[in-house]
């Protein structure tokens, strides 16, 4: 097996990027107050109600399980329901902890194509039941971009925003990789949170060049009321606040979290396109993102693994998903062609 410095497993993988790495190293220079009172987190905040163009609440945390099932506990109580689709997130990977902290909201899933949520596929679960026996639906929950690479566009957001409005329900987007959604769909920030409705937007940092750490926006501030008591009481609540914060300036300033989300998904073009042209493997989904999902034989999958390439196939038989980073490079892309080519 030949060890490989870089992978297609995760883009949790990739390191921080310089840019953030360099303004964390800044924030260690002095003494500053804890718990989130320094200078540097009211910096960023202030930079991310600028990039959002609106006054919202932002709190960071260590991850996004922590961001999700926060932001998700304080728009339900016990007896609510959450839709999100069957392959979100926050139904399959995150170990049950929107339930437990929202002290047992059930998640009610819904099936869609290319991972996406319709407005019919939510109104059939909010008609399913209305009886008291039945936990009364509250809240959506939509990742963008989906688990799957696929990007919601502002006209679906719309439409779900719709439906929503229409039987009273809240809006929470994970956005573990809204960036890579945002550089997509060439819109600014504001379009596909806010002003589509969306009440908590939980800001991936991780998978776009932090070390760890993730942004809750909460743009309507009355759901904002006491979140720094979730926080706290969930350990969520960095002592040195600014170890977690001051990287974002870095991925901020200069739009540096633009240019590393295009780079992820302008190679998951290339992988893309390149696996097109292999009659061997198919491309399963559309490639909005920084997602490539192929099908492909057994034996070269494990051909793949024995020479060192590492990749997830969770996604049934012969699936398997390719991601790409801030970093990845293009000879890694044509590396894994020439080995694929080869075992083929």
């Amino acid at each position: 097996m030949t060890e490989k410095t870089q992978q297609f497993a995760s883009d949790n993988y990739s390191g921080i990027c310089p840019e953030a790495l360099e303004t964390l190293l800044q924030a260690n220079h002095h003494h500053e107050l804890a718990y989130g009172e320094d200078r540097w987190t009211a910096k960023v905040c202030d930079r991310l109600r600028e990039l959002f163009e609106i006054d919202c609440d932002v709190f960071f945390v260590f991850n996004g399980t922590a961001a999700n099932s926060l932001s998700l506990a304080s728009l339900c109580q016990s007896y609510h329901s959450i839709i999100c689709h069957e392959m979100a997130h926050v139904e399959t990977d995150e170990c049950g902890a929107p339930e437990f902290f929202s002290n047992g909201s059930k998640i009610l899933v819904s099936s869609g194509n290319n991972g996406k949520l319709t407005p019919e596929s939510i109104e059939r679960l909010v008609q399913k039941r209305s009886d008291v026996h039945y936990p009364k639906p509250k809240a959506i929950s939509l990742t963008q971009s989906t688990e799957v690479g696929t990007v919601y566009s502002r006209e679906e957001l719309l439409d779900i925003r719709n439906m929503a409005d229409k039987y009273s329900l809240k809006l929470h987007m994970d956005g573990a990789r809204f960036t890579n959604a945002l550089v997509h769909l060439k819109v600014k920030p504001k379009e596909i949170s806010w002003q589509c409705g969306i009440d908590i937007l939980c800001l991936g940092g991780t998978k776009n060049g932090l070390a760890v750490g993730e942004a809750i926006l909460i743009f309507n501030k009355a759901m904002a009321e006491d979140f720094e008591y979730r926080c706290k009481q969930a350990g969520q609540l960095a002592s040195k606040m600014r170890f977690l914060s001051a990287p974002w300036l870095g991925l901020m300033e200069n739009d540096v979290w633009l240019k590393n989300a295009r780079n992820a998904n302008d190679r998951a073009r290339d992988l893309a396109r390149q696996l097109q042209e292999i009659p061997q493997v198919s491309v399963m989904f559309p490639v909005e993102a920084n997602a490539v999902f192929v099908e492909m034989p057994q034996p070269v999958i494990k051909a793949l693994h024995d020479r060192g390439w590492r990749f997830y196939t969770f996604i049934g038989e012969g699936g398997v998903r390719l991601m790409c980073s801030w970093d990845t490079r293009l000879e890694t892309v044509n590396a894994f062609i020439s080995d694929l080519k080869d075992v083929l």
